[in-house]
C-alpha cells in the first residue's frame, strides 16, 4: 500500500467522532481530497492510493469507475434533464424504477415515493404515518419510537429519530413525539451472564414498558436498521428481532424498516429484511440504489397504508408533500442501470462468496490485544478497541483513541471511519478476497501502531 506523501502526512487530516469531522481540527489541517476513483480504489490530490473500505459512505457498491453508470446517466441527460412528479405527471424512467423496486421488495409492496437522500425517505414515512392515522381518526397516535444509537438522518425528524447524542446536541433535539428504547448491543448491554436469546428478551419486555408507560394509543411506529451502520455496525442479538416484531402487532405499531445502508446486498441477501426474517409495513432505500452515483432514495409502502393516504387525500383534495427533485429522470435512470447490474453479476451471490473473508478475518483481529468485539455480517463488520478486554472498559472520549486508529488506517492506505472507538467495514461490494485481505493486513497494521501509542501513553 501506498503511504502518503510528506505533504499530506503533516496534515492531521481528521479527528472525529462519526458522522461529522472536528470542525475547529479541519480549519487548521484542511480535508483529505480525493480527486479519482478505480473500483474499490481512490486517490488524493497527490496521487496516493487508498482501498476505500467504506463505500464512500456506504453507498458506492459497483466502485467508483463504472461506465455503464455514467453512460445511462449521459443518456438520460440527453433526453430528458428534469421532470417532476407532480399534478399527475410523471415520466418513464421514474415509473420503470418503481415497478422494478416493488418487484424486489422482500415483502409485498404497492407504491413507491421518491426522494434524494435516507433522510428524506425516512422524514416522508414519518409525515405519511401522522397522515394516515389522522384518516382513520387517531390523532392521538403519532409518538415514533426508535433505538439508541439508531440512525437514520439529519433532517429535525430523522436527526431526532437517531439515537446519538452528537446529532442533537444544541440542535434543539430531539422534537416531541420522538421516543428511544435499548440499544440492542449484547456487548456493553447485556447482563452478566445473559445469552443473547436472554438480552433480546430484555430489550423486549422494556420496549413493552415503554409502549405500556406512554400509552399504547399514543405509539404510531416503530423505526429499525436490520443492523445498526452508523450507530457502530450492530447486528441484533439472537431472536431479537422475532421478539420485537410481536410487541408491535400486539399493539398495532407500524414498522419501519431503514435500508439505506442495509439494501441491495449489503447484508449477503438483497434487503436486510431478509435477512432477519422482519415484516415491514414501509421501508426505505438509497445509497446503494443508484451505487451512490446520483442522489437518490424511496419509500416503499403497504397497500393498506397507500389505501389511506388516498382516503385522507380525497377528503383534503391533495396529497400536499413532494421534493422537487424526486424521482429525477437521470438519477432514476442510473438506479435503473445499477439494479440491472446488480442483477447480471449475481450480486448477492458473490456477497455470500467473499464474505466469509472478510468476516473471518474480522474475528481473528479480535485477539488482538486492543480489540474488544469483532462483529458484522455479510460485508458489513467492524472492530472495537477498548482499554481492557476482559473488564470490556472503553477508553475516554478525550484519549481519540479510535479517531487516532483511523488516521493510522488511513496512513496506511486504507479509508474507513471511526465511530467513537470503532473501526466500520462496509467495502464496495464488488471487492474480491485478495482486496479484503489487503483491507485486514492494513487494519492489523494499524492495530499494532495504536497500541504502541497506547502504551507510549500509558493508557494499556
Amino acid at each position: 500500500m501506498t503511504q502518503l506523501s510528506n505533504s499530506l502526512a503533516n496534515r492531521d487530516i481528521e479527528n472525529f467522532l462519526h458522522p461529522y469531522t472536528n470542525l475547529a481540527a479541519h480549519q487548521e489541517t484542511g480535508p483529505l481530497v480525493i480527486t479519482k476513483g478505480d473500483g474499490v480504489y481512490v486517490y488524493d490530490e497527490a496521487g496516493n492510493k487508498y482501498i476505500e473500505g467504506l463505500a464512500g459512505l456506504w453507498c458506492t457498491a459497483l466502485g467508483f469507475d463504472n461506465k455503464r453508470l455514467v453512460e445511462a446517466a449521459t443518456k438520460a441527460m440527453e433526453q430528458l434533464p428534469f421532470y417532476h412528479s407532480f399534478g399527475s405527471k410523471s415520466h418513464p424512467t421514474a415509473i420503470d424504477l418503481a415497478e422494478r423496486l416493488i418487484e424486489l421488495a422482500p415483502v409485498p409492496m404497492s407504491k413507491v415515493f421518491f426522494a434524494n437522500s435516507g433522510s428524506e425517505a425516512n422524514d416522508t414515512a414519518v409525515k405519511i404515518i401522522w397522515y394516515i392515522n389522522n384518516a382513520r381518526g387517531r390523532t392521538e397516535k403519532k409518538k415514533i419510537i426508535a433505538r439508541e444509537k439508531a440512525y437514520h438522518g439529519v433532517t429535525l425528524m430523522t436527526a431526532s429519530l437517531t439515537g446519538l447524542s452528537n446529532n442533537h446536541r444544541d440542535f434543539d433535539l430531539p422534537l416531541d413525539r420522538v421516543l428511544h428504547t435499548d440499544c440492542p448491543h449484547h456487548y456493553h448491554f447485556c447482563e452478566d451472564g445473559d445469552s443473547e436469546e436472554e438480552f433480546a428478551t430484555r430489550c423486549a419486555e422494556n420496549l413493552r414498558k415503554l409502549i405500556l408507560d406512554e400509552g399504547p394509543e399514543t405509539i404510531a411506529a416503530f423505526f429499525a436498521e436490520p443492523v445498526m451502520g452508523a450507530g457502530g455496525v450492530i447486528p441484533p442479538p439472537a431472536t431479537y428481532f422475532e421478539k420485537i416484531q410481536p410487541v408491535l402487532q400486539e399493539y398495532d405499531i407500524l414498522f419501519v424498516v431503514d435500508e439505506v445502508i442495509c439494501g441491495f446486498g449489503r447484508t449477503g441477501n438483497m434487503f436486510g429484511t431478509e435477512t432477519y426474517d422482519l415484516k415491514p409495513d414501509m421501508i426505505t432505500v438509497a445509497k446503494a440504489l443508484s451505487s451512490g452515483y446520483l442522489p437518490i432514495s424511496a419509500l416503499m409502502v403497504s397497500d393498506e397504508i397507500f389505501q389511506l393516504m388516498v382516503t385522507e387525500s380525497e377528503k383534503i383534495g391533495i396529497f400536499g408533500h413532494g421534493f422537487t427533485y424526486g424521482g429525477h429522470p437521470v438519477p432514476c435512470a442510473v438506479a435503473l442501470e445499477t439494479l440491472k447490474i446488480y442483477e447480471e453479476m449475481d450480486l448477492v451471490s458473490h456477497v455470500q462468496l467473499v464474505t466469509p473473508t472478510l468476516q473471518d478475518g474480522l474475528a481473528k483481529l479480535a485477539d488482538h490485544p486492543l480489540v474488544g468485539e469483532a462483529r458484522g455480517v455479510g460485508l458489513l463488520g467492524a472492530l472495537e478497541v477498548v482499554k481492557n478486554k476482559e473488564t470490556r472498559e472503553i477508553f475516554e472520549v478525550s484519549d481519540g483513541i479510535g479517531a487516532h486508529l483511523a488516521n493510522r488506517a488511513q496512513a496506511n492506505g486504507l479509508i474507513s471511519r471511526a465511530m467513537g472507538d470503532t473501526l466500520a467495514f462496509a467495502p464496495p461490494l464488488i471487492i474480491d478476497n485478495y482486496q479484503i485481505n489487503e483491507i485486514l493486513a492494513v487494519v492489523e497494521q494499524s492495530l499494532d501502531e495504536t497500541l504502541d501509542v497506547t502504551a507510549d501513553l500509558g493508557l494499556k
